[in-house]
């Protein structure tokens, strides 16, 4: 079962600076992390965007967040997009499977620093120095690729490579289309507040095909929700799936024209006039995360 949200390229399109633009997207970094998604995805809304803060700044801002604290000077160094990522929240990703983080059993995450011959690969995963290692059968890293290491040792030190994926969630950079084609997409919804307003006995439904199959969920940007991304006229929405929808309209129409199975609203009754999309993350998450 795979988690995957989906975000837009102009997710941080009304933010007054660096600075408020990069703690928003903590903040959907954090509802990354807690609710156990594996897939982070930004989508491209080209129109959206306000190029303010550089082609790639939430990709790069989010990537960033995802990469472990001890990893960041490494991976990253000194990039534009990056002066103010001290706003970022720690996001305390699970990093082992052992009593304790850095005893016996621990899973770390490493970058691989050179690939030498015969399947010796020096990793740096925040000890003093790189270490060399050897790849298991079968698998094939390349420099500057993220591994997953299993401690079992740190004095002295003694690891080992495993073909796992590393703690948290990857970053990645699809089109919607793309992304919502996958053969593991589970339950495909578009977070919308004109959709099919959620409620419990929906929820009980919903839960079990989610805990089935997984889930994708898409979400919009400030003042561009998905219908302006789509280009799907918000009646047409409302008309299939809202409070008050007209039976003579056919969900599957619209879902074969978005790609979407379901529009759904999870804040249905909401008290602002507008619901922000970090917000939306936590609103959204927090009950399609719920198991029989």
């Amino acid at each position: 079962m795979t988690t995957s949200v989906l975000v837009p390229s102009s997710l941080s399109r009304e933010a007054e600076d660096k600075r408020e633009a990069t703690r928003k997207l903590g903040y959907i970094a954090r509802a990354a992390m807690i609710f156990r998604v594996d897939r982070l995805i930004v989508y491209p809304d080209g129109e959206g965007e306000t190029g303010r803060f550089g082609d790639g700044f939430v990709e790069t801002v989010l990537r960033y967040a995802a990469t472990p604290p001890y990893l960041r000077k490494e991976a990253w160094g000194k990039r534009n997009e990056l002066e103010a990522v001290g706003v970022l929240p720690p996001l305390r990703a699970p990093s082992q499977t052992g009593s304790e983080s850095d005893g016996s059993g621990s899973s770390r995450q490493g970058i691989v620093t050179e690939v030498g011959p015969e399947g010796r690969v020096r990793v740096n995963c925040g000890l003093q120095h790189p270490i060399a290692l050897n790849t298991p059968p079968g698998m094939e890293v390349a420099e500057g690729e993220r591994v997953t290491v299993r401690i079992s040792s740190r004095r002295p030190v003694r690891a080992k490579l495993v073909d796992e994926s590393p703690p948290g969630f990857t970053v990645e950079r699809t089109d919607l289309s793309a992304a919502l084609g996958r053969e593991d997409a589970g339950v495909r919804i578009a977070a919308s507040r004109y959709g099919d307003p959620l409620t419990v006995g929906r929820l009980e439904t919903l839960a079990g095909d989610i805990e089935r199959d997984g889930m994708t969920v898409a979400f919009g940007a400030p003042e561009r929700g998905l219908p302006e991304i789509l280009e799907i006229d918000r009646e047409a929405i409302e008309a299939a799936y809202g409070v008050e929808a007209d039976a003579n309209v056919e969900p599957s129409d619209l879902r074969t024209e978005t790609g979407f199975d379901l529009w759904l609203n999870t804040v249905p009754h909401q008290g602002s006039d507008v619901v922000r999309t970090e917000e939306a993350l936590f609103a959204t998450l927090a009950p399609l995360s719920l198991r029989a």
